[in-house]
């Protein structure tokens, strides 16, 4: 099992720096849509690429971190039934999710999705919209998206296990202290030189 969980911690490696890349695309995203709209209205010019890549930049935002809000257990979750079950109860639900319902969707989406993209990459297809751009790089996120996600969902499945064979803690508890916005306002204050 240690082998396992040296595999885990490989692969939340892994989730945990494309996360935290894919965290940028959110900047870079908002400022070529903010560039965008201001040459739109100041100059009344418009180009159907630069919207493109907002969008390939959603679509890879989306895709790219879906194994990273697993990881993070920030997906969303039916609070008000399972607020009532033990962290064992937690960990057998969490386990037969991703044996009956993560794996097999994201494995059936990832081998459907391979060919798409590589036919798009083969035929060089492009976007149909005058001045729009090539379709392959957006293809290919679909694929890498879920493979990463089924990596993921491998990592989330071996610290299930090790938890119910009383090896590591609840992977599912949550992190007391304060929260990331918390910490941030925290960071502002300080910089600012008000009291905390």
């Amino acid at each position: 099992m240690q082998a396992l969980l040296t595999l885990s911690r490989a692969i939340d490696a892994l989730t945990e720096r494309v996360g935290k890349a894919t965290i940028w695309l959110v900047l870079i995203m908002t400022v070529i849509s903010a560039l965008n709209a201001f040459v739109r209205y100041a100059f009344d010019y418009s180009s159907n690429g630069w919207l493109e890549i907002q969008w390939y930049l959603f679509s890879a935002i989306f895709l790219l971190s879906a194994g990273y809000t697993l990881m993070r257990n920030e997906h969303v979750r039916i609070d008000v039934v399972s607020g009532h079950f033990s962290p064992r109860a937690h960990a057998w639900i969490d386990i037969i999710g991703t044996l009956f319902f993560l794996a097999p969707m994201a494995v059936a989406v990832l081998y459907l999705s391979w060919p798409i993209f590589v036919n798009a990459y083969l035929t060089n297809e492009h976007s149909s919209n005058a001045g729009g751009l090539i379709v392959w790089p957006v293809r290919l996120l679909v694929p890498v998206g879920f493979g990463l996600l089924i990596l993921q969902g491998v990592s989330e499945l071996i610290k299930r296990i090790a938890f119910l064979q009383g090896l590591i803690a609840d992977p599912n508890a949550k992190v007391q202290g304060p929260s990331a916005e918390e910490q941030l306002a925290e960071a502002i204050k300080k910089q600012r030189g008000e009291a905390v």
